[in-house]
């Protein structure tokens, strides 16, 4: 198997060339409601970093196989604007696997992440860059205010209390936020994690010294809705602790060893009964509950077993986190063309 610092990205993803000061990656999933306000919040952003100096910025929009006109409307975008970078997958693959490749085709000296839907402000990107500039390798939004449901307000806290646990010594509040901002060290470390389901968030601050979070802004999603449903937000939990601890695998281990101490000594306290008193019916139920309860703890114990045997079957099979199908200003010319 090859090393991962062996292996190249696609040709159509390396382009020569000094690098600009910041890339903003965008994943898009059937957006085609919000890329027009998109676009034109961004640019104004956008140009005015650029009259700050210190190179120009661009912004590599990911479509992740969307099944509406949102790559049409990328592509109008890209013809207009230069600066505007497209990546087409040939399917859906994930969010995750979306900014990934937006960090394989970044230059930036520092790589801003957004969503495409609106709710995280693209006039919060000058505040993320400004505390960049300050020497953090990994600056992360703060959501305040979220406006968004009851249940993924509560969902979120279970996963940032998850997080905090498992990154012990990072005390991020929001790592569900996508507008962050990482330094150009960290995502070519994160460039080399070759795993199917990396969590962003969380494998930035592997490869990072000094950390920083920021308030920002959050709005109401204008238009569309959410794409992680019940069963993606359980999937991403698992993901979570399989892909960052083995702190189940142990707890698995202690329950059954504390287990099968006591039922050793029920053993021995039913054996010295027996003695005492002779044969008896009474207590079948409980020996029954206390069996469905050992039972119940086994297929436990297993389907953690599972969770991670699955990751370790996905991660040895190397195959590629998604295929690029179609890419806009990538190339070498159109890098010669930008202004």
């Amino acid at each position: 198997m090859p090393r991962p610092e062996a292996m190249e990205r696609p040709a159509e993803l390396r382009r020569p060339g000094a690098p600009p000061r910041l890339s903003i990656v965008i994943p898009v999933f059937n957006e085609e409601a919000n890329l027009p306000a998109l676009y034109q919040r961004l640019a104004p952003v956008m140009d005015a970093i650029d009259r700050q100096g210190g190179g120009v910025v661009e912004a590599i929009l990911v479509d992740d196989g969307s099944a509406d006109s949102s790559l049409a409307l990328l592509r109008d975008l890209a013809a207009r604007d230069r600066r505007v970078k497209v990546i087409s997958f040939n399917r859906n693959y994930g969010q995750h696997a979306a900014v990934m490749a937006g960090f394989d085709a970044s230059r930036g000296k520092t790589v801003v992440t957004l969503d495409a839907d609106l709710q995280n402000l693209p006039e919060d990107i000058p505040k993320l860059l400004a505390k960049a500039e300050e020497g953090f390798d990994v600056v992360g939004g703060w959501r305040a205010a979220r406006k968004d449901t009851p249940f993924r307000r509560f969902a979120s806290r279970q996963i940032n209390r998850m997080m905090r646990w498992i990154l012990k010594g990072v005390e991020f509040k929001d790592y569900g936020c996508m507008l962050r901002a990482y330094s150009r060290p960290v995502v070519d470390s994160m460039r080399l994690c070759q795993e199917r389901s990396p969590f962003i968030p969380a494998l930035a601050v592997q490869f990072a010294r000094r950390i920083a979070e920021v308030p920002v802004g959050h709005a109401d999603r204008a238009a569309g809705e959410s794409k992680y449903s019940l069963w993606k937000l359980f999937k991403l939990q698992a993901d979570l602790i399989t892909g960052f601890t083995s702190a189940p695998l142990r707890f698995a281990t202690l329950t059954g060893s504390v287990v099968s101490l006591l039922s050793i000594g029920f053993g021995v306290f039913l054996g010295i009964r027996r003695l005492l008193y002779g044969p008896e019916a009474q207590g079948l139920f409980t020996l029954f509950a206390l069996l469905f309860l050992l039972v119940g703890a086994n297929f436990f114990a297993l389907g953690i077993l599972g969770e991670y045997v699955g990751r370790i079957f996905v991660e040895v099979r190397q195959r590629p986190r998604s295929v690029v199908a179609e890419t806009i200003n990538l190339g070498a010319q159109a890098e010669e063309e930008a202004p």
